[in-house]
């Protein structure tokens, strides 16, 4: 039985939710990562938050949120993307360096606070990244699309989302024009999963893959095409 949700599991619960999204469960080593602690500190609150029925683990896989874990995790995921909204549409802060802020303000907002703001926000569909805003019966609605990697030479598409929010990932897709809605075209995608040069502006990026699976895609159609 969980007594108090603390910030340090609402942090645990939503990097578990971004990563089983991302990879249907999610691996200690990638959670050290995006949580940049020790290994040993992830065992450790793993083992209390499968005690508390919020996650499962499956051994030699990663771990899962149960329906109780994700129902938390959606809230600040919802939360933290409205956040997102606030800092870019009223206060004018660069897309690229909102998600950090966000992260700490996430814990502050009541459910009172934070539906407010999406009504004052008139209601917004996704975050400036384009990944979608839970709404706050928890349901989650996603556009169809698909990662830049699986289109197909000379198949155009319209940035959807950038799934994961690194900053020093955004600046760099930032510097390239590689922003939700930009227009973009494959040119070349070299074999044995070697790099996909894309076309946006006018002007050719070579990108490796590991960049491209991050950047989603809603395929422009002939007949929609100018």
């Amino acid at each position: 039985m969980v007594k108090q949700i603390t910030e340090a599991r609402e942090e645990y619960l939503e990097c578990i939710y971004r990563l089983q999204e991302r990879d249907g469960l999610a691996r200690t080593s990638d959670m050290a990562k995006m949580l940049k602690v020790v290994p040993g500190t992830i065992t450790n609150t793993v083992k209390r938050l499968v005690e508390e029925s919020l996650i499962i683990h499956k051994p030699y896989k990663g771990v899962g949120l149960t329906k109780s874990g994700r129902k938390i995790a959606v809230d600040v995921i919802r939360k933290h993307r409205l956040s997102e909204r606030l800092l870019t549409d009223i206060l004018q802060i660069n897309w690229i360096d909102v998600h950090e802020v966000a992260c700490r303000l996430e814990h502050g907002f009541t459910d009172v606070v934070i539906n407010k703001l999406d009504d004052v926000l008139d209601h917004p569909k996704t975050c400036p990244h384009g990944n979608p805003i839970p709404t706050k019966t928890g349901n989650v609605i996603k556009e169809k699309s698909y990662t830049l990697t699986n289109l197909k030479l000379q198949e155009r598409g319209i940035i959807t989302k950038i799934k994961h929010e690194e900053p020093e990932l955004l600046k760099y897709l930032d510097a390239l024009h590689l922003r939700p809605r930009a227009n973009v075209t494959i040119e070349k995608k070299a074999p044995f999963n070697g790099p996909i040069t894309i076309k946006v502006d006018g002007k050719l990026h070579a990108l490796g893959r590991n960049i491209t699976s991050q950047i989603w895609i809603k395929k422009i159609n002939r007949d929609e095409e100018q």
